[in-house]
């Protein structure tokens, strides 16, 4: 049974160009099937945030109208209380890769505050795609990319062919003409080639060990792409 590493943001808003807290964290879908379907093929789960501080779910995430209907959306918020550790994360400034078989970043607007200028998640991102083992960024984790430099200045992430949650998604959310700066935008002026796909529907990217999901609806064949990688 092999340990998976959950790199998850620590941040409960996101600062718009006004200076607004727009409230976040982590989308809850991005969490829950990754977690779901890499305990079903036997494989244990360790959440680490900066600080080691309890990730604060995207209460957004958790609307019927996000889920497919009440229905979904219970049974979302029922198997999110059942994570547990979710309750216990590791400060990221702990992390010890060699421990772990594959890493994943999940999304929601959290990432956009602090991994996408945290310098211990940058290593961790950094040593995990020199390592060859599975990287599965789903959404606005690959934000985090940007933290992610080598010793010559450049993005670790520059030349990969990777998805991420894009402007035509941010605006069709609404965020778009608030926002200080759009994730697409930033990855491809880091290097980074974007491959766009339909708005909200899957869309999963592979090169090399990095696996790349570029909204909500990615998270079910990104984790199944991880799960087949590690069998």
């Amino acid at each position: 049974m092999s340990k998976i590493l959950f790199v998850m943001t620590g941040a409960d808003h996101w600062t718009l160009a006004d200076g607004t807290k727009h409230p976040t964290g982590f989308w809850a879908e991005e969490a829950v099937t990754p977690y779901e379907t890499f305990k079903a093929a036997g494989h244990r789960i360790v959440v680490a945030t900066p600080g080691g501080v309890v990730p604060t779910v995207d209460k957004g995430s958790l609307a019927a109208e996000v889920n497919g209907g009440q229905e979904g959306a219970d049974r979302v918020a029922r198997a999110l209380a059942s994570i547990t550790e979710l309750q216990e994360p590791i400060a990221l400034e702990d992390v010890n890769l060699d421990e772990y078989a594959a890493v994943f970043y999940p999304g929601g607007h959290g990432p956009m505050e602090d991994l996408a200028v945290d310098r211990t998640s940058g290593r961790i991102l950094t040593d995990a795609l020199a390592s060859g083992k599975p990287l599965a960024v789903v959404c606005h984790g690959s934000a985090a990319f940007l933290a992610a430099t080598t010793e010559d200045g450049a993005n670790a992430f520059a030349g990969y062919k990777a998805a991420a949650f894009t402007n035509d998604e941010e605006t069709q959310g609404g965020l778009a003409d608030r926002a200080e700066w759009l994730l697409e935008t930033r990855l491809t002026e880091a290097g980074v080639d974007v491959q766009v796909g339909e708005p909200w529907a899957p869309h999963v990217v592979v090169d090399r060990n990095l696996v790349t999901g570029q909204n909500p609806a990615s998270s079910a064949p990104l984790a199944a792409e991880v799960v087949k990688r590690l069998a």
